[in-house]
């Protein structure tokens, strides 16, 4: 039957690219890289083969969540034109063969971390791909403005499973990078809804600024992004980190409400125009990128020096 599907999907098209891009790897770059942040900042070093391919299972493991989020979306991807042209919604890739490709890439990538490093990380990776699956993609997204919220844990677990890797346990740094990551997806993903409010309005996705209206979003990224602040600084304040660190979170925090307030005084969507060239909130959507990396990069090299 895979032969089947395989056949199938070559014969719409399909190529290796369209294979790598059921794995959403703009996203898998960001996963890998704070799972590989929590994997330096345990105090229990890997052999450097065997974290290499737990950072492997990591990224494997978030790639097979993004191929069965393709396979489920693909009704509302094929009438967005930030996703129209992905492989399932495009009709390059059966529905079948991306659910199967997903679903096999992520028991392998549990059952191989379950091998090179623990139950617990493996445990936590299931978690994780199991939450973005079915908490998030099948019943938060299309049901609820809050999706993001909630579903922001789907992201957050990475540092987790890579500290877990080296250690076979779950401390209180990666916790507190997980709370980070919490608070951080919902001023980093309503920034996008904002100039994407169009559609997900086209294709019923209750997102926020659909919902609530823009203004109402604008309000919402400007407090998280204020909360955001003190919850990246309790790894100092709890004498976890050093002033590497603490200097770090501070100015990038700081930075981040500039950019919040940006988004927050725009009053471009009280003019009835849309939202679709919304400069503040494209600045701030680029900007909480860099903030992450800076941030979690900041931590490792605080614990190493």
């Amino acid at each position: 039957m895979s032969d089947t599907l395989l056949i199938n999907s070559s014969e719409l098209g399909a190529t290796a690219s369209d294979w790598l891009a059921l794995l959403k790897p703009r996203v898998m770059s960001l996963v890998v890289f704070t799972g590989a942040i929590g994997l330096v900042v345990a105090p229990v070093h890997m052999n450097p083969i065997l974290a290499v391919t737990a950072i492997l299972c990591i990224a494997v493991g978030a790639g097979a969540a993004g191929a069965i989020n393709m396979w489920y979306d693909r009704d509302i991807d094929a009438v967005m034109k930030r996703t129209a042209m992905r492989p399932v919604a495009a009709g390059r890739i059966e529905p079948a063969s991306a659910l199967g490709f997903g679903v096999v890439l992520a028991i392998c990538s549990v059952l191989l971390m379950a091998v090179v490093a623990n139950a617990v990380a493996a445990g936590v990776l299931a978690a994780s791909i199991g939450f973005y699956v079915f908490i998030y993609t099948m019943w938060l997204k299309r049901r609820t403005p809050q999706n993001i919220v909630i579903g922001g844990a789907a992201g957050a677990f990475p540092a987790v499973i890579g500290w877990a890797a080296a250690t076979g346990d779950i401390g209180a740094l990666p916790l507190l990078l997980f709370a980070i990551v919490f608070f951080w997806t919902p001023p980093h993903f309503w920034s996008l809804a904002l100039y994407a409010s169009d559609d997900y309005k086209r294709a019923g996705v209750p997102m926020l600024p659909v919902v609530k209206g823009a203004r109402h979003t604008r309000v919402c990224v400007f407090v998280y992004t204020l909360v955001l602040l003190p919850v990246a600084l309790l790894p100092y304040w709890l004498g976890l980190t050093g002033r590497i660190y603490g200097a770090s979170a501070l100015v990038l925090g700081a930075a981040f409400i500039y950019y919040a307030w940006g988004v927050l005084r725009d009053r471009q969507d009280e003019a009835g125009v849309s939202l679709s060239n919304d400069a503040p909130a494209r600045a701030a959507f680029k900007y909480s990128l860099l903030y992450l990396f800076v941030l979690f990069g900041a931590c490792a090299i605080d614990r190493l020096v």
